[in-house]
C-alpha cells in the first residue's frame, strides 16, 4: 500500500507575490488619482506656499523676520484668544455632546428618536459660516427677536447684546456646531461598549457606579479625548462664522490673517499672514497627531 505525501501549502506573502511576478493592478491606483489630485491641490500646495512665504523676506530671500514678529503683542494676543475660544467651545461641546450621545445610544437602534437626533446632528455639525452668524444675530443681536422680547418683558435695552460680538458670543455660537459634531464622532465609541462587559462586571458583584468608573470610562477615555481634540481643531481653524460676527478688530488668529492679507493699513504684510497661517498649521498638526494616537489606542478595543 502506497501513501502520497500531502501537497505543501501554497506560499503566500509579498515575497511570493514578487516571485510569481504579480504586478499591482492599475484600477485601484486610477480610482485614487482624483483624491490624490484633490489633496495635492488643496492641501499640499497651500501648505508649501505658506511655509515658503513665512520664511521669505521683502527681497525674496530667506528671512526669519516674519516668524519673529509672531512673538509681538498683537499676534500673541490673537493666539491666546484663539486657544481660549477653541478650548472653551471644545470643552463645553465635548461634555454636552457626550451626554447627548449617551442618551441616543440608550435608545433602540430602530427608534425614531435615535434616527432623528443623528440626522439632525449630521446637519447641524455642518451648519456654520455666515448663515449661523446671521441666525444668532437675528435672535440675540442688536434688535434681535429674543433681545426685543427681553427688552419688553424685563425692561432691558439691546445694549446688553454687545457680548455676542465678542469672545463669549463666539464661544456660544461655536458650541452650537460643536455639540452635534461630538455626537457624530463619539457615538461609535459608545456603541462599541459591549453588553457582555457590563454583564461580567455585574456577575462579579460590581455596582453601576463601579462599572462606569472602573470599566466603561477608562475604555471611553481615549475616544473622548480624541473627539475633544477634533473639536478643538475644528474651532481653531473656523473662520467664516467669526468673520461675520466680528466686523471690527481681529480678536483671533484667522481674523488677524485676514487683516494681514487684505487691510490697507498693513499693506505689504502678506508674508506676515503666511507666518500666522504657519502658526495655525503647526498647532493643528500637533492636535491631529495627538488625535491619531488616541484613535489608534481606541481601535484596539473597538475592532
Amino acid at each position: 500500500m502506497t501513501t502520497t505525501a500531502p501537497l505543501p501549502a501554497p506560499e503566500t506573502g509579498p515575497a511570493a507575490d514578487r516571485r510569481r511576478g504579480t504586478r499591482l493592478r492599475p484600477g485601484p491606483v486610477l480610482g485614487l488619482l482624483p483624491f490624490l489630485v484633490f489633496i495635492g491641490v488643496f492641501l499640499l500646495v497651500p501648505t508649501v506656499t505658506v511655509i515658503i512665504g513665512a520664511f521669505q523676506g521683502d527681497d525674496g530671500g530667506f528671512s526669519l523676520d516674519r516668524v519673529r514678529a509672531l512673538t509681538e503683542e498683537t499676534p500673541m494676543r490673537a493666539l491666546r484668544e484663539s486657544l481660549l475660544l477653541s478650548l472653551s467651545s471644545a470643552a463645553v461641546g465635548s461634555v454636552l455632546g457626550a451626554l447627548l450621545a449617551y442618551l441616543v445610544v440608550t435608545a433602540p437602534p430602530t427608534s425614531v428618536m435615535r434616527r432623528a437626533v443623528t440626522a439632525v446632528c449630521g446637519v447641524l455639525a455642518q451648519f456654520g459660516g455666515v448663515t449661523l452668524a446671521f441666525a444668532w444675530m437675528a435672535t440675540l443681536g442688536f434688535g434681535g427677536l429674543l433681545t426685543n422680547l427681553l427688552a419688553d418683558v424685563l425692561g432691558r435695552d439691546d445694549a446688553g447684546s454687545a457680548w455676542l460680538y465678542e469672545l463669549p458670543g463666539l464661544v456660544l455660537v461655536y458650541t452650537y456646531f460643536q455639540i452635534p459634531l461630538m455626537v457624530i464622532v463619539f457615538l461609535p465609541a459608545l456603541e462599541g461598549l459591549r453588553p457582555q462587559w457590563r454583564e461580567a462586571a455585574v456577575n462579579l458583584g460590581a455596582s453601576t457606579r463601579q462599572y462606569w468608573f472602573q470599566v466603561a470610562l477608562p475604555l471611553l477615555r481615549p475616544a473622548f479625548l480624541g473627539s475633544a481634540l477634533l473639536l478643538f481643531a475644528n474651532a481653531f481653524a473656523a473662520y467664516a462664522t467669526a468673520a461675520a460676527l466680528v466686523s471690527q478688530g481681529a480678536p483671533i488668529t484667522p481674523l488677524l490673517i485676514r487683516s494681514a492679507l487684505t487691510s490697507e493699513i498693513v499693506l505689504g504684510q502678506a508674508n506676515f499672514g503666511y507666518a500666522l497661517a504657519l502658526e495655525m498649521v503647526v498647532v493643528v498638526a500637533i492636535v491631529m497627531a495627538l488625535y491619531a494616537w488616541l484613535l489608534k489606542r481606541t481601535s484596539r478595543w473597538l475592532s
